[in-house]
């Protein structure tokens, strides 16, 4: 098997296209980051919103259930 390039140099510099080579790389790499980042971070903002909420409903099933609880014994005496 035969390297293209002489040196290490050369294969970064590819003929003078080296670049736009690389920063096609560095976008397309960046790009796969943020497609695999961005849902990851949405879950956890969508969990933090669904379990406040759930927190919210939960209190406010206590509080009706206490309201109920103490007009019950007002409303039987």
């Amino acid at each position: 098997m035969q390297f293209q390039f002489e040196n290490f140099a050369s294969f970064l510099t590819m003929n003078g296209h080296g670049p736009y080579v690389w920063a096609a790389y560095g976008v397309a790499v960046m790009v796969l980051v943020a497609l695999v980042v961005a849902p990851l971070l949405r879950q956890k903002k969508l969990r933090k919103e669904f379990s406040r909420q759930l927190r919210q409903e939960e209190a406010r099933h206590r509080a009706a259930a206490q309201r109920k609880a103490q007009s019950e014994p007002a409303a039987t005496a």
